[in-house]
């Protein structure tokens, strides 16, 4: 996978992680007492419709993207071994075309899965007011902006890695001097 593909995989997910509707709800919201939290689903007791609202709320938050991405990069990285034997290129190509359909049902594989996750961290009411977010011409917005806003994001935060990582170097070697050592 690319480094660009990786990191926008990672920042996908922290990005829905740390942008949730839920969260941006919490910021904009005053504050107030916080309702004791529902209680997390038992493993193995997910009804069907709480697994098909997660799986929307999963589907309709744009994570499922950051899955499109991976299975061609595999597909690249294979041709790529390939390069030194140039023969193989047509069967190869063909081979990863015919391979679809059971790419695509590998896809669903981990959507699943990430649907069960949320399924096991939300309960069904969560997942219903999530859902209808996303519904809402906002929700619609914020997915519709989400690829954008990453890599914004990932740009802003290597710009940043790089600055604090060199403040901090310049402030130890500052105070480490002032204690009598010299850092190169």
């Amino acid at each position: 996978m690319s480094p660009r593909r990786s990191r926008v995989l990672l920042a996908g997910l922290l990005a829905a992680t740390l942008c949730s509707p839920a969260l941006a709800q919490q910021k904009a919201a005053p504050a107030a007492p916080a309702p004791a939290a529902p209680a997390a689903p038992q493993a193995g007791t997910i009804s069907p419709s709480h697994f098909a609202l997660a799986k929307e709320v999963m589907l309709s938050s744009g994570i499922a993207r950051s899955f499109d991405s991976i299975l061609p990069a595999f597909g690249e990285q294979i041709k790529q071994a390939a390069v030194t034997r140039p023969e193989l290129t047509k069967d190869l190509a063909d081979v990863l075309e015919k391979m679809q359909p059971e790419l695509e049902l590998q896809k669903q594989r981990i959507i699943d899965t990430a649907s069960r996750i949320y399924a096991n961290k939300l309960s069904e009411a969560e997942l219903r007011d999530i859902a209808t977010f996303f519904r809402s011409p906002a929700g619609k917005r914020y997915v519709e902006t989400q690829p954008q806003v990453l890599d914004e994001m990932v740009q802003a935060m290597q710009t940043w890695t790089q600055e604090v990582s060199e403040y901090m170097m310049v402030r130890v070697r500052a105070e480490m001097g002032k204690r009598g050592h010299q850092l190169q």
